[in-house]
Formats: structure tokens, sequence, C-alpha cells
């Protein structure tokens, strides 16, 4: 199965991740690959203006595969050397990926938005929530960093006592309480959320393309390195994932 499904709506691309199986985890071994095709086909095409990133069935994102973790298997297996190298050559290349595209990139969020999955939606110009979505960055509970820039970009979205409140805490907030923090810009009935992103997505005028981005966004991934240096570190305590199998009960598709 591959990561996205693509759908055309004359100036508008929608990707929809595409592993509800795993609650549309991310970050698996060739994810920062696929990202960074997909999107850069996306540049190619000077007849797209817009895209929207939502999730297949109930998840918009779960995050990173938490049983890999674990187990130390896939994305995660080895350590020290090679775990960073994963983040930055796997993980850091969705995230240039998605600061890369030249067009206005809406997050229509479906469902949970988690771990990674958090930062992804974090990474688009426009967050649209349904009722149904929930936010979260539980990575110190499973003895973790946000070793994808999260700890960076989520108080640039939000604040520096919102995020230190959803980090420290792993807690997750509803839709309502994403709109009062200003981490989703609506909340709609998850019935009209494609139809709303659309509407905002056909919005978009021409010139956009060559310059709201550039008016958005400077260089937002110079800051991931730190993060991913100290991501085998925090793994090395004893105290991540494979300590605490527990920490968010999903079962054996567990994800962060």
């Amino acid at each position: 199965m591959t990561l996205f499904r693509q759908e055309r709506d004359g100036h508008v691309v929608t990707l929809t991740l595409n592993r509800p199986h795993m609650l549309n985890s991310v970050g698996e071994l060739g994810d920062g690959d696929d990202f960074a095709a997909t999107l850069q086909a996306i540049n190619d095409d000077l007849d797209v203006r817009c895209v929207i990133m939502t999730g297949e069935g109930r998840a918009f994102s779960s995050g990173g595969n938490i049983k890999a973790m674990q187990e130390g298997s896939g994305a995660f297996a080895g350590g020290g050397t090679r775990l960073r190298d994963q983040y930055q050559n796997n993980v850091h290349r969705i995230a240039r990926a998605l600061y890369g595209l030249d067009v206005p990139l809406i997050a229509a969020v479906n469902g949970p938005a988690v771990g990674l999955g958090c930062d992804v939606a974090c990474m688009a110009d426009i967050r649209i929530a349904a009722e149904s979505a929930k936010f979260g960055v539980p990575f110190l509970k499973l003895g973790l960093i946000p070793g994808d820039g999260g700890a960076w970009l989520l108080p640039r979205v939000i604040g520096e006592s919102r995020a230190a409140e959803m980090l420290f805490t792993g807690d997750l907030i509803d839709a309502t309480t994403a709109a009062e923090w200003r981490l989703v810009s609506r909340v709609v009935p998850a019935a009209e959320l494609v139809d709303t992103a659309l509407a905002a997505a056909r919005a978009r005028r021409a010139q956009e393309r060559a310059v709201l981005r550039a008016g958005l966004r400077g260089d937002d991934t110079a800051d991931l390195h730190p993060e991913s240096d100290a991501e085998p570190d925090a793994r090395s305590t004893g105290d991540g994932p494979e300590r605490q199998p527990d920490a968010r009960g999903d079962g054996p598709h567990q994800q962060q």
C-alpha cells in the first residue's frame, strides 16, 4: 500500500495518508523519500495552486510506530549513529519536503494527530479540524523527545506556554481546545471537512504560488539537527518506549 492516495480537482491536489490499519503512521523507512518525491512532483506541476493533506479512516496520523520503537525494528533498528542518521535522512526529509512545497498546504485534520502526526499538521499553512480531531505530543511520556523539530515548531504555532503544557503533560486536546489555542483556524463537522478544505484551497490566487509561501516561511529546517542528535541519547537512558509498553495503550499498532 502506497503512503499517499492522490486526487486532483482542478488546481487542487488532495493527498490522503493511506495507512488506516496503522492509524496513518509516518516515519517508516522510505517515508522521507515518498514525501520528497510526491511533493517535488507537485512543485514541478505549475498548474497546482494548493495541496490538501488528510488521513484515511479515523485518524489523521498517529505519528511514529511505537511497536517498532519497542522492538528496535524497522526505522528504529540499531542505535546511536544509525538512529541519528535515520532521523536526519528520513524523518527530517519529511519536514524539508513539506517546507519546500511551493504552494499553500492545508491540513484537513479528520481525527487524532499525535506525535509526528501533530507535527506534520503544524507544518501546514492552514489547519482545519473535524470535530473528531485530537492533538497531542506525548513524546516525554514515552521517554522520547520530538526529534522531527516539533519542540521548535509547536511553540511557534501556539506559543511557548501552551506548547510546554502539551509537551510536558503529554495530554491530548480536543478540536475545540485546539481552536481556542489557535492550533487550528476552524472546527467543522466531520462530514463538512473535505468540502471546507476544498473551498479554502480554491480561494487561493495564482500569485500565491510565487509569493505566499515565501512570505509565510523562511528556512525553518535549520534547527532540526540538535533534536535528532539528542534523540539517541534520550533512547539510551532506558526510559524509552521499551520500558513503557502501556504508555499509549493502542494495542499491536501503537503509534507516536
